[in-house]
């Protein structure tokens, strides 16, 4: 591996819309490397719940598992169907798979324009707001849960 003493002086910045593949491979290892070297492990998978009604597509959750936790990336029920518990049963169909599999619990992110009211209703807690000045329409809230049953497992090596 060749490592530049010194200044640099020809660095370059470049915007893409994801990482060569190879690069991400570099990127990952080394992440597994520092994570093993402290103790822990990301368990990092994606993955998403599809509902739907026959061939009828009504919804869906898309999410990723990390160390110990579960983040929820985006929920989205289409409009004919909201307001009829889809996005709360999509919610409680998450809750059901990783119950008991050793998650301490579930993350989100809703900004003030969305579903923050829903989340509530759902059990999520508050765990902090941001609040955008420029437009509080963009203000965020982090919501958790916590698994009841949570003898956590993940995350630990």
């Amino acid at each position: 591996m060749l490592i530049k003493k010194g200044p640099m002086k020809n660095l370059q910045f470049s915007f893409t819309p994801s990482l060569p593949k190879e690069m991400s491979s570099i990127i990952e290892k080394g992440h597994v490397k520092d994570e093993q070297e402290k103790g822990v492990v990301c368990n990092f998978e994606p993955f998403a719940i599809i509902l739907k009604d026959g061939d009828i597509f009504i919804g869906a959750l898309q999410a990723y598992t990390a160390y110990a936790e579960i983040y929820v990336d985006d929920i989205w029920v289409k409009k004919e169907y909201r307001g009829k518990g889809f996005g709360k049963k999509l919610l409680d169909e998450l809750e059901k798979k990783f119950e008991g599999k050793g998650y301490n619990n579930i993350n989100l992110v809703t900004s003030a324009f969305q579903a923050k009211e829903f989340y509530l209703k759902c059990g999520f807690e508050i765990e902090f707001e941001r609040i955008n000045q420029a437009n509080p329409k963009l203000s965020k809230t982090f919501f958790i849960k916590f698994f009841k049953n949570a003898s956590q497992s993940k995350g630990i090596l």
